[in-house]
């Protein structure tokens, strides 16, 4: 039997398993049968907790960031690995908070290692805040084609350490009346695929030097999810992209599982964008791995 914990962000679940001595190797399948929502947890992912020296992955980490102890090993809902989740890291430090393997003290930094490499978590206001490094614009900018959409829309390609494209659309209606029950065909197709959001800014789109908009997101190997933490801080900086250099640098972005903070600030290699919200856990339990 394997210990586990049910948490989430925004809605965003996720089944997290410690393994500090990266001594259990999660298989796609098992993965998979853990987040089916029938026969399983059910979770979007799961967060495997493992130090950054007990596997492959975790030596970049650590040559980046040597007091980057913990690493996240993220797996999609359908057993596929991924580089990094906004919501997941939020989650993930709050686990190791509330279980003791680290403490985060209010002004005090917690690096943890991913595959997209290291991000810094602190505490916010809101739970929990993670600089999710530089930004940029991936250059791929397909075709994207939904149901429920009524004509194919242009999409902005966006790298946040994991790829996104981002779709404006005109109306909350369109958004409402999107059927993301399968994945929206991109033309061309990004080689590692790409998770992507619907947005629609608010009316006004500024209050009080804050931008606001609304979205929703199909992530890659997972579906339609609450929310998509990357993909928050993918559509706020797509649409300050798109409203031009007035644009505020401080973001509210409305998910069906909530809202999240994201704020776009300098550093010395370049622009950083920043994600605050919750994370929550919600129960602890046994598994059986087959």
């Amino acid at each position: 039997m394997v210990a586990f914990t049910k948490g989430h962000g925004t809605g965003n679940d996720f089944v997290i398993i410690a393994d500090p001595d990266g001594e259990l190797e999660l298989r796609p399948d098992q993965v998979a049968a853990l987040c089916d929502r029938h026969v399983g947890i059910g979770a979007d992912g799961v967060l495997r907790v493992v130090r950054s020296r007990s596997l492959p992955d975790g030596a970049a980490s650590l040559a980046e960031e040597p007091d980057a102890e913990w690493f996240m090993d993220y797996r999609n809902a359908d057993g596929s690995v991924a580089e990094m989740c906004g919501n997941g890291i939020r989650v993930f430090a709050h686990y190791l908070v509330r279980s003791g393997l680290a403490t985060l003290e209010p002004g005090t930094t917690l690096p943890i290692g991913t595959r997209a490499g290291v991000r810094d978590v602190v505490r916010s206001g809101t739970g929990y805040q993670v600089d999710l490094g530089r930004w940029r614009l991936s250059g791929h900018d397909p075709l994207v084609t939904a149901d429920g959409l009524p004509v194919t829309r242009p999409g902005l390609g966006i790298d946040v350490g994991n790829p996104h494209v981002v779709v404006a659309l005109a109306a909350e209606a369109e958004l409402a009346g999107l059927e993301l029950h399968r994945a929206p065909a991109l033309d061309p197709v990004p080689a590692a695929g790409a998770n992507v959001e619907f947005a629609v800014p608010e009316e006004p789109l500024v209050r009080d030097g804050v931008g606001y908009v609304r979205m929703r997101v199909f992530e890659r190997g997972v579906g339609e999810t609450l929310s998509c933490g990357t993909g928050v801080a993918a559509t706020a900086l797509a649409v300050r992209h798109w409203a031009g250099e007035s644009a505020p640098n401080a973001w509210h972005v409305e998910v069906p599982g909530g809202a999240l903070g994201v704020r776009m600030f300098p550093a010395e290699d370049g622009e950083h964008v920043a994600l605050s919200g919750p994370a929550q856990l919600v129960f602890h339990g046994e598994v059986e791995l087959v």
